[in-house]
């Protein structure tokens, strides 16, 4: 019997956080759970604040008030090569796969860090049985590769960190509708390996359709918080991002 988020601690604890490039705020007290191993999908327009807040979760921008948890630590000013050794992966917007490498190169750096190192030969036969399609293109130079299959290779290469938490930044973007389902339909497949999933994405349907809760972030401010099922149904949710 699975146990009610409410009586577990979070694998990912952000409290009141708050961050600035210069001096224009992104974000406003920013609050949020995540708990292991469930998909959350952060929805809301462009320039809402979500991909920065997977930046302050990764360590790769610094919050400027409030606090972080993971696994119970308080992480609030660990870098971000320091997050991934605890076990968080972030795959950027833009897929930014290294294009002058091959598919093979591209991964293999994705298990530099040291709880990966070890496990870099599973590991790779792992994401290629995930993404077959892959396996085929082991040699060719990744900047070759379609969106999709790049797209593809930066979650496999996120995944070759051996994360406890996987930050996926607009997975969708840039894809063609099929290709769409086959990526999100590859997230659903990881999730029920365990792996726990932050996830923005500006396609609703799609990242609520394979999420478990869901927040809406507006103008760096949370908005709205429920499960996905409820944001989908939800009347405000429907008419701001499905214009229904």
């Amino acid at each position: 019997m699975s146990v009610p988020l409410t009586t577990r601690a979070p694998l990912l604890e952000v409290r009141d956080v708050t961050a600035f490039y210069g001096d224009l705020q992104a974000l406003f007290g920013i609050t949020l759970d995540v708990y292991a191993g469930e998909i959350v999908a952060l929805i809301g327009s462009n320039g809402a604040g979500k991909s920065t807040l997977l930046r302050v979760v990764s360590g790769l921008k610094p919050a400027a008030g409030g606090s972080l948890r993971f696994e119970g630590n308080d992480v609030s000013r660990i870098p971000a090569h320091e997050m991934v050794e605890r076990g968080v992966s972030h795959v950027p917007e833009g897929r930014q796969v290294f294009p002058y490498l091959t598919v093979r190169e591209n991964l293999s750096l994705g298990a530099y860090a040291r709880r990966a190192r070890p496990h870099a030969k599973e590991l790779m036969e792992e994401q290629l049985r995930f993404f077959p399609r892959l396996g085929e293109r082991l040699d060719q130079l990744a900047g070759t590769l379609s969106g999709g299959e790049q797209q593809m290779v930066a979650i496999a290469r996120g995944l070759m960190a051996k994360p406890k938490l996987l930050l996926l930044d607009e997975p969708s973007l840039g894809l063609a509708p099929k290709i769409v389902e086959e990526v999100f339909a590859k997230i659903q497949e990881i999730k029920n390996t365990g792996i726990t999933m932050l996830i923005v994405e500006q396609n609703v349907v799609s990242a609520l359709g394979i999420a478990d809760r869901g927040y809406v972030v507006q103008n760096g401010k949370i908005l709205m918080a429920d499960s996905a099922p409820a944001l989908l149904a939800n009347d405000l949710v429907r008419a701001a991002y499905l214009g229904i």
